[in-house]
């Protein structure tokens, strides 16, 4: 995730976004109602096996783009993506940091049942952190990434395992790991415009948004520390703007099946996240679900410090999260 910087980019609109970690103006508005349909049967969302992929992820090591960790935990990505009938492409690309560091960066996409005309895109990213810059100790080691990264891939990977056994009836469903995510400017470092991108953050989805070829989807869902015990998710700004509709079926379903205490009828700031350049550039209406602190205005003490660990990863916060996905979806 970003760092706690405000980040400041002329839209359009002339809204104002902010960089994770940032409290800014309250907006109050909320999504328009949508017609609801009869739910159909959804299939059960495993929290203990979405879990299990996110320790799985956690003990290669921090999964920093360029080393060995890295690597290792792309390929468990691509295998298992593979194992459940995914057709997977990996998209490949060099990108340079904001303090200089040339990487060579991987997407991985995977398709579901790609004979369906009717898309749904699955996003989250995969690499971590290389700096604890929001810790108080070991500030220039990497952090392990449980939450902020690690969580919205093992919840993906559980609906990936769905997907092999049961296909909804009207939408095919694609996953996609945007890598590069979270290698962007130090809490207190300097503000600088990279030349071939136009953020340091979010590496992964600026290159995919322009280089997709002729792939487009109905929505989007990204889903961006989905681990945490203390988790709310509120409706993000940039989220309501570009698919109100989208964000209202989600949360909707979300409070019909009890999760009420996670998803919540408040609108945060904008933040800047994936969703962002795949609403402005690839052009696909793509919300994101992402822990939002109401009462620090921040993303919890863990964001960016060594206490992104296995520790403060909760079955309960899997559960409402993907259970709600899976029911939207199955739902089309």
């Amino acid at each position: 995730m970003k760092n706690n910087k405000i980040i400041f980019i002329l839209l359009a609109s002339c809204a104002i976004w902010m960089s994770c970690g940032n409290d800014k103006e309250k907006a109050t508005s909320k999504p328009p109602k949508v017609e609801e349909k009869a739910w159909v049967k959804a299939p059960s969302f495993s929290s203990d096996s979405a879990y299990a992929y996110i320790q799985a992820q956690v003990a290669f090591g921090p999964r920093v783009p360029g080393t060995q960790a890295h690597k290792d935990a792309g390929d468990f990505l691509v295998g298992t993506l593979k194992s459940y009938g995914a057709k997977v492409t990996e998209q490949e690309f060099d990108a340079k940091t904001f303090d200089g560091v040339e990487l060579r960066l991987r997407n991985i996409f995977a398709s579901f049942y790609p004979e369906k005309k009717k898309r749904i895109l699955i996003a989250a990213h995969w690499d971590t952190r290389p700096f604890a810059d929001k810790d108080t100790e070991r500030k220039n080691f990497p952090i392990e990434g449980a939450n902020d990264g690690g969580s919205g891939v093992g919840v993906a990977l559980e609906f990936a395992r769905l997907l092999e056994r049961e296909a909804p009836a009207n939408v095919g469903v694609d996953i996609v790991f945007f890598d590069g995510e979270d290698w962007g400017e130090l809490n207190d470092g300097p503000r600088t415009q990279p030349i071939d991108y136009e953020s340091w953050w979010c590496l992964g989805s600026q290159y995919w948004s322009q280089n997709k070829g002729g792939y487009s989807a109905y929505y989007g869902i990204l889903l961006d520390m989905v681990g945490s015990g203390k988790a709310q998710f509120n409706i993000e700004e940039t989220s309501n703007k570009y698919a109100p509709k989208v964000v209202e079926r989600v949360w909707s379903t979300g409070q019909k099946l009890g999760y009420g205490q996670y998803f919540i009828n408040r609108v945060q700031p904008a933040i800047l996240d994936d969703h962002v350049f795949v609403n402005e550039k690839a052009r696909i209406p793509m919300i994101d679900i992402v822990h939002y602190d109401n009462e620090s205005g921040y993303f919890g003490d863990f964001h960016h410090t060594h206490q992104d660990n296995m520790d403060i990863i909760d079955k309960n916060t899997l559960k409402a999260v993907g259970q709600t996905i899976v029911q939207v979806i199955w739902n089309e």
